[in-house]
């Protein structure tokens, strides 16, 4: 009896043996002619075999390129699609590139001093007022949620001066945010929102 661990190991198992043991006969055909009939009723019997992702776009260019590399890139006949070339197949990616950049304070993330940097150079007065009023609630909303405390503005104005460089000064008489309840409040308003907007949604698509 043979035992399928004696077996030649599956290049993609997802595909069974019985899908493999055809792709090796047609690579061996003697014409191109039948080499190509035949890859084409693999092709369909492999589709079968997922109907659930024949939605997919390139499901029929996946499919060619599995039956490339199953058949280790020895079938000769005419792909209907430009296929993964196998040296590329077992490259390894590059390297992300990831950002090494300091934070000054990492509870208001690089982000937030990013939206500091726009302000600073945006001349419109009124809608520079209006971004930096949206930045420092952002800046309190983040401060709370990392310290599990509550803050006075004149922490967040003396956090939002230093990491402006001092080109952006507030004090509490100039503007008011809301309190730490008010913030948290809404946050957790917008994500109940959120979460029964998208259950609506799932019951639509039952």
């Amino acid at each position: 009896m043979n035992y399928n661990t004696g077996l030649k190991r599956l290049i993609l198992p997802e595909y069974g043996r019985n899908i493999q043991n055809m792709i090796d006969l047609c690579v061996e055909l003697p014409t191109k002619e039948e080499r190509q009939k035949c890859a084409l009723a693999i092709i369909s019997t492999m589709g079968n075999l997922f109907p659930h992702l024949r939605d997919i776009s390139d499901f029929k260019h996946i499919l060619w390129d599995h039956l490339a590399i199953m058949a280790d890139f020895k079938l000769d006949i005419d792909f209907p699609y430009e296929l993964i070339r196998k040296e590329d197949l077992y490259r390894k990616p590059p390297r992300l590139p990831y950002s090494n950049s300091r934070f000054m304070y990492r509870h208001y993330g690089k982000t937030v001093e990013r939206m500091i940097g726009e302000a600073i150079k945006m001349e419109n007065e009124s809608e520079r007022s209006r971004l930096i009023y949206f930045i420092a609630m952002q800046m309190k909303r983040s401060y709370i949620i990392w310290n599990k405390d509550s803050v006075d503005n004149a922490r967040i104005f003396a956090d939002l001066s230093e990491l402006s460089g001092g080109r952006i000064s507030l004090s509490e008489a100039e503007m008011k945010l809301p309190d730490a309840q008010e913030l948290v409040g809404k946050a957790a308003d917008s994500h109940a929102g959120n979460a029964q907007q998208n259950k609506k949604k799932k019951i639509r698509k039952k």
